[in-house]
């Protein structure tokens, strides 16, 4: 198979070593005589699957023991109003804006009443993040929500914030395992998996125990993360073949050396690609040095009219899913975990080559 690099922000990439077990256990699991795909979430062959999967997870985030790990369906998204259903209690909330997906989360929470905006750059067109001290919020809140990649715009925020007695809520989706981070920083940090962990169509959920009892009266049993807690996640059918991939790809980040590691590897991405555009008039990143990404670098081209030009030449050179959102266009590089660094090498070569024949 000839040299392909996929770029694209999710379903994203995935360690070709967890794809090729993947491919070999796919007909038969362990020689259970069964893919996990057919498998009883029930039954005693899946059991060491799920439990391995969140074993390894608490190892990777050095999980305190009072915090529980759900295995949810229904894609980060799901989570912008199955936090206020759990959480709000009747009070409220204050949401930091720093790019499309937590202006996203603010506006889908607005069917709950008392959900307030405790910062926002979208006055700059989000090319930097609200610092934690500028975050106005109440301290009768029952939590604080903020996003800590923005896939889109590229911003990221790189501090754990010390915030007492406020619980802080954080979609990590796009930046979760690609560094250590301090969870006791945090009350809720959920994640959709098709970035840095694995297929679409799960979604992590960890919740320090004090908070699964503030769920309104009217939250479904699906959503109710106590229920579900109470439940190891299996209150319905669970999506067992995703949490089957990202045990994997747990097991794959624990043997290449840990969050340190991978923290290691993709700074060393991120740079290579940034320190190009920078010394360049010719690619553009207009992101705060201080907030840029390291998993998802957003830049465009000084004519737009050679976008579809360079796109075209990318997938001609194995470069694939580097066409920008479609709300802000341009283009953008999403280098989770996975993208091994000859990638970003390959993608700047390219770069050049582009430059200086236009």
């Amino acid at each position: 198979m000839s040299c392909k690099f996929n770029f694209s922000a999710g379903p994203a990439i995935l360690p070709k070593k967890v794809l090729l077990k993947v491919q070999t256990e796919l007909l038969n699991w362990q020689n259970s005589g069964m893919s996990v795909m057919e498998m009883s979430h029930r039954g005693k062959e899946y059991a060491p699957i799920i439990e391995n999967a969140e074993l390894n997870l608490r190892k990777l985030l050095n999980l305190p023991n009072n915090y529980k790990v759900l295995f949810l369906q229904g894609g980060a998204v799901t989570q912008n109003f199955m936090v206020p259903m759990n959480l709000l209690n009747s009070k409220t909330a204050s949401y930091v804006i720093s790019g499309y997906w937590s202006k996203r989360t603010f506006n889908d929470a607005q069917p709950f009443s008392g959900i307030n905006i405790a910062a926002s750059s979208e006055s700059i067109n989000y090319t930097k993040a609200p610092e934690v001290k500028t975050w106005d919020y109440k301290k009768t809140d029952s939590y604080i929500h903020y996003c800590l990649n923005e896939t889109i715009h590229g911003v990221e925020y790189f501090d754990d914030p010390n915030i007492k007695n406020i619980p802080i809520v954080c979609d990590m989706s796009s930046t979760i395992l690609s560094r250590p981070i301090d969870v006791s920083s945090y009350g809720v940090i959920y994640a959709g998996a098709q970035k840095n962990i694995g297929p679409a169509g799960l979604t992590i959920l960890i919740v320090r125990d004090d908070l699964l009892d503030f769920a309104d009266k009217k939250t479904p049993s699906t959503f109710n993360w106590k229920t579900q807690s109470e439940n190891n996640s299996m209150i319905n059918t669970p999506s067992s073949f995703g949490i089957y991939v990202a045990g994997l790809v747990f097991d794959w980040i624990i043997d290449s050396g840990g969050l340190q590691a991978m923290e290691k590897i993709n700074i060393k991405k991120s740079n290579y690609l940034y320190d190009f555009i920078d010394s360049t008039d010719f690619y553009i990143n207009n992101v705060d040095n201080q907030n840029r990404s390291r998993m998802n670098v957003s830049f465009t081209i000084h004519n737009d009219e050679l976008l579809a030009d360079f796109l075209s030449g990318a997938e001609k050179n194995g470069l694939f899913g580097l066409k920008g959102h479609r709300l802000i266009g341009g283009l953008r590089a999403s280098i989770y975990n996975a993208m091994p660094y000859e990638g970003v090498v390959a993608l700047v070569d390219y770069m050049k080559e582009f430059k200086d024949n236009h």
